[in-house]
């Protein structure tokens, strides 16, 4: 049975159908046959190169370009593991990720050739580190040299559907972030249910500007077109002015992005003669959205909508039919096929309508559980239900509403920044007694992260001082960009931090 060959498949069913448009290089077309050859060769480098095996794990820290895609494909068809590596991270935080998973071979891009050299000597599984082109490490093989192998179909591998093919990085709570396995049958369901629910044929196209190491750019419309045969425009990251050129030139029908995305899009001087009316589907995740985007995209006749999901189901979970984006917004509508959902009070029962609880979900898309954490496993996925930790609420006519979140989590240009691992950072500064970190609203990125520290008695630290200490140490998008100074911390009954009243306080 073909389960990792998706592009051999491909191959032989459309093989003159453009699969990618490759902006990094002059717009470049290539057919599903060009690019299932490519992976030929990129699975043979690896296995005839590299000496990859099934199971092995594969990691990369890239910007968003089709040799990235080559290698996703290229290990699902030999029975490999992609570890994404999120490059927005400093390389004291991907040194724990990359321990954790303990990848044979590390594929880098050469902006990022200093975070690697400072990784070279802490990660011993590492056997090989590639370059992706030819400005990185002079000492360091390139990923060209694939070019060497024939593109000849390697020999099927015995693969199961639940043979793990990502090891996709949610956040952390304690520091870690976590890394969701993706197996064939998930990776495989999401795009099943998304075509068939959300209606995408062989002639749709896309923009792929989400980060590939998000299960947003992976999975939200990427492998759900490969599997129905369409096209992704391939760009390194989100620029307004490309996006606003190839929906204009490029025949865009369906693009999906977080609102910070759609808030810079609105704010362009060319928002005002940008016509999204031939799009089919205009979609937003990754962040609450704030409603006047959905305003000014309604004004222009667009039914642009909300959706919902999460790294460990999917992420594709719901669907909003396009009649009923004005009559019910906000709302994410009914889940796809394939997946139940619930919501449910502390005790497990079920909540009237009305009623908010927490959202639960099941399905074939749900993930395998969490890489070498099986005590998170395990309080996330209870009875064959994927706890997601998420507020919701159903309407009396069954639509399904988000809205709020159990997990102490702030969600940032739709990245996801988790209080106790900054928190943890500032506990270390020596001038810190207790620190806690709160979201505020931020017009460009949804919410930011604020901290409220307690100086330690005679000592001295400035909100700038502060700022820069956590930069030096954390991503650009967990840094908090407020600080404010107290004398306590407002504690509940168990003596833990009171993070409501907190927010009450300083969240504005």
């Amino acid at each position: 049975m073909i389960v990792g060959d998706w592009l051999g498949r491909r191959e032989k069913l459309t093989p003159n159908k453009v699969a990618l448009i490759d902006t990094l290089n002059g717009n470049r077309s290539i057919t599903y046959q060009e690019w299932s050859r490519t992976v030929n060769r990129t699975a043979r480098f690896l296995t005839e190169g590299l000496g990859v095996r099934m199971g092995d794990r594969v990691a990369i820290l890239s910007h968003n370009c089709v040799e990235y895609l080559d290698l996703w494909f290229a290990l699902g068809r030999i029975g490999g593991i992609l570890q994404t590596l999120n490059w927005r991270l400093t390389a004291y935080e991907l040194e724990g990720m990359l321990q954790e998973a303990e990848p044979v071979a590390l594929i880098y891009g050469s902006e990022f050739a200093a975070r690697v050299n400072a990784l070279r000597d802490s990660v011993p599984s590492i056997c090989y580190w590639i370059a992706l082109d030819q400005k990185a490490g002079w000492r360091d093989m390139r990923f060209q040299e694939r070019d060497q192998f024939s593109d000849d179909p390697l020999p099927e591998v015995d693969l199961d559907w639940d043979d793990p093919w990502v090891i996709c990085y949610t956040g952390g709570t304690t520091g870690l972030p976590k890394g969701a396995v993706l197996t064939h049958r998930a990776v495989t369901a999401n795009a099943v249910n998304t075509i068939i629910t959300w209606g995408l044929t062989a002639d749709d196209v896309t923009i792929l500007n989400a980060p590939l190491f998000h299960t947003g750019g992976l999975n939200v419309f990427t492998a759900p077109l490969v599997y129905v045969g369409g096209t992704s425009i391939v760009c390194k990251g989100f620029n307004p002015d490309q996006v606003f050129d190839l929906i204009r030139d490029a025949g865009v029908t369906i693009f999906f992005g977080v609102p910070t995305m759609f808030i810079m899009l609105q704010q362009h001087p060319r928002w005002e003669e940008a016509d999204f009316s031939h799009l089919k589907i205009v979609i937003s995740g990754g962040a609450p959205c704030p409603m006047p985007v959905f305003e000014k995209f309604w004004a222009q006749g667009v039914p642009f909508r909300t959706g919902y999901g999460l790294t460990e189901a999917g992420p594709n979970t719901f669907w909003l039919p396009p009649e009923d984006a004005q009559r019910k917004p906000g709302s994410v509508g009914f889940p796809l096929m394939h997946i139940d959902v619930r919501i449910v009070r502390p005790d497990g029962t079920d909540c009237d309508p009305g009623e908010v609880g927490e959202l639960i979900i099941r399905g074939p898309h749900m993930f395998a559980g969490y890489w070498n954490n099986p005590q998170a496993t395990a309080e996330t996925i209870r009875d064959g239900w994927l706890y997601t930790g998420d507020l919701a609420m159903r309407d009396e006519e069954g639509y399904h509403y988000i809205v709020g979140r159990l997990k102490d989590m702030i969600i940032s240009g739709g990245e996801n920044v988790y209080p106790a691992e900054v928190e943890s950072i500032l506990h270390s500064h020596p001038a810190v007694a207790e620190a806690a970190l709160i979201g505020v609203p931020d017009e460009k990125w949804g919410e930011v992260g604020r901290a409220i520290i307690v100086l330690r008695p005679g000592a001295q630290a400035t909100e700038e001082e502060l700022i820069t200490f956590c930069r030096e140490r954390l991503a650009s998008y967990k840094v908090p960009k407020s600080v404010i100074f107290v004398d306590e911390l407002p504690k509940t009954a168990a003596n833990k931090v009171d993070k409501r009243l907190l927010a009450e306080q300083y969240g504005r």
